[in-house]
């Protein structure tokens, strides 16, 4: 196909493109195809060529149409697309009245002006509204004013052919297939068949347009909500310490929710964690506000003590405008007012939509939303494990250090004892041997005294007898009080050193915070080691006994 390439300037490109030129990328420039009329692009063509005066002649309200039928006699009259002035139009007019015109001839000639106007087509604005791809595809089109209302409609199609060539590339460029409530800027000829209606067929869709409007309207809602001060409310939010309750929003049935709910089933079989659902459709007209419904009802229905540690939002990947449905304001300041953590986890790892930008945290895919979670309930278990663990060492050691100090005690008050008693037992012999010593000099003295005072001193060494006697017994009465005196000291100490030595024991230790740990055998457990090759064991308190049995693994 031979081709008329123009010479267009950087800044008229899109003037040519509207047009309908095209683009070679090889040779870099503009081109027209063969058979299309080149009038349009005349300021463009190469020194020398020049443009053929154009066939098309511009649409006039006041043309009359006609189309070709055989009058009664046989004579023609050919169908026609003329100005009309007073006496055409009163011929006409004449005719009409004397003959009448068929509707597919009227429909025919208003076919054959729409042609002529619109031999090229016209960069379109539209929305769709519905398609159906049968080889062709078949479109419903719309545009709407600024308060959704529908302004204009009409069908459209892009013919199989050129469907091939042209849906691959915006989907490549957009991540989108064409589908309800996507905006487009389509290249569109309008064609008008007297058995079918009016439609518009389409040759070419600007990808960048749509990938422009997505955005454009993010935009808008992102600015709105930075102006209300919310953005970034839940963002800001501290993440959970721990997960316990769950909120979980999903399209019911969803691929996404499937791969989800794997790991928080599994959790919520051990009891690690509770996971409660709500439903909602995640695309197509109306989702967002399902979505909040379904959100703030479910959330109503916690106490208000005891909310949801946080809010999984998630659905499985899509095309882009399949989650644009998401990019809605209502959704995103319902997730920026919510008093808890949201969980976003939407799409794939390209994808990014309004709800990740204002959630908590936001993660790729389901998968990884259930992962996160999971992995910080495994964190703050091995922390409570290696925290129980440095308990249960350092209550050993503490018990383990009581018992060396209260033995080493009781033997320091046995010894005490033992050389109190001791003592005492060998100070009474003692005095009963000084005693005995005196009273024999007592009485050698008195022996030694003359005859002559031998009545005299008989009767005094009587007396001194007597009185040594007296006086011996009085003295061993002493020394036997004294030395009982003494051993009854000695036994009332040694009594309130074993009252004490018994103070310190198990009793005692126990009413100051320590714990005894026994085996099933009664049998003290004094190290770690020994605790751990037990299946299980008892914690003796102050107060009672706590059966503690390992959990198995």
């Amino acid at each position: 196909m031979s081709r008329q390439y123009l010479k267009v300037p950087y800044a008229e490109k899109d003037q040519a493109k509207s047009l309908g030129a095209r683009f070679d990328g090889a040779r870099k420039a503009w081109y027209v195809d063969e058979g299309r009329d080149i009038a349009p692009f005349s300021r463009w063509l190469p020194d020398g060529v020049s443009a053929p005066a154009s066939t098309s002649r511009p649409a006039d309200p006041e043309l009359q149409f006609f189309g070709t039928r055989s009058d009664p006699e046989g004579s023609a009259l050919v169908a026609s697309a003329q100005p009309t002035g007073l006496a055409t139009r009163e011929q006409a007019l004449s005719a009409a009245k004397a003959k009448g015109v068929s509707l597919s001839q009227l429909l025919g000639g208003v076919s054959t002006v729409i042609a002529r106007q619109f031999g090229e087509g016209v960069w379109t604005l539209v929305e769709v509204v519905q398609v159906q791809a049968r080889g062709h595809v078949y479109l419903e089109l719309s545009e709407r004013d600024a308060q959704g209302q529908p302004i204009a409609k009409a069908k459209g199609m892009i013919w199989s052919a050129t469907a091939k060539k042209i849906l691959p590339v915006f989907e490549r460029e957009t991540g989108m297939v064409l589908g309800a409530g996507i905006k487009l800027l389509v290249r569109a000829r309008p064609v008008f068949h007297a058995q079918y209606g009016f439609s518009v067929e389409i040759d070419e869709i600007d990808a960048s347009f749509t990938l422009g409007d997505l955005e454009a309207r993010k935009r808008e809602i992102r600015e709105r909500l930075q102006r209300e001060g919310v953005f970034e409310r839940n963002r800001q939010l501290a993440a959970p310490w721990d997960y316990y309750r769950i909120l979980v929003i999903a399209p019911n049935e969803a691929a996404g929710l499937g791969d989800f709910r794997k790991e928080a089933d599994r959790l919520a079989r051990f009891g690690l964690c509770e996971f409660s659902y709500a439903y909602s459709r995640f695309q197509g007209e109306g989702a967002a506000q399902e979505i909040v419904a379904a959100l703030t009802k479910a959330f109503a229905t916690y106490p208000k003590n005891a909310p949801p540690d946080a809010i999984a939002l998630i659905r499985g990947g899509g095309a882009v405008n399949d989650l644009a449905w998401l990019n809605d304001y209502d959704l995103a300041r319902c997730i920026c007012d919510l008093p808890v953590p949201v969980l976003t986890g939407i799409g794939h790892e390209r994808d990014n939509t309004l709800p990740d930008e204002v959630a908590n945290q936001r993660f790729d895919t389901p998968s990884k939303v259930v992962a996160h979670i999971q992995t910080l309930i495994v964190q703050r278990a091995q922390a409570a494990r290696d925290a129980g663990g440095f308990v249960f060492s350092a209550v050993a050691a503490q018990v383990q250090t009581a018992n060396l100090e209260t033995q080493r005690a009781i033997m320091e008050l046995r010894h005490n004892a033992q050389a109190q008693l001791s003592e005492a037992k060998l100070s009474v012999p003692r005095l009963q041997q000084e005693i005995t010593a005196s009273a024999r000099e007592n009485l050698m003295l008195a022996q030694s005294k003359t005859e002559l005072g031998w009545q005299a001193v008989k009767q005094s060494s009587l007396a001194n007898v007597r009185a040594a006697r007296q006086a011996c017994e009085e003295s061993r009465s002493r020394v036997a009080e004294r030395a009982d005196v003494q051993l009854k000291s000695a036994q009332q100490q040694a009594i309130a050193l074993m009252r004490e030595i018994t103070g310190q024991g198990p009793e005692k230790t126990l009413a100051r915070g320590f714990v005894i740990v026994r085996a099933g055998d009664q049998k003290p457990v004094t190290s770690l080691s020994h605790a751990q090759s037990l299946d299980r064991f008892n914690v003796q308190f102050k107060d009672g006994v706590l059966p503690v049995v390992k959990e198995s693994k």
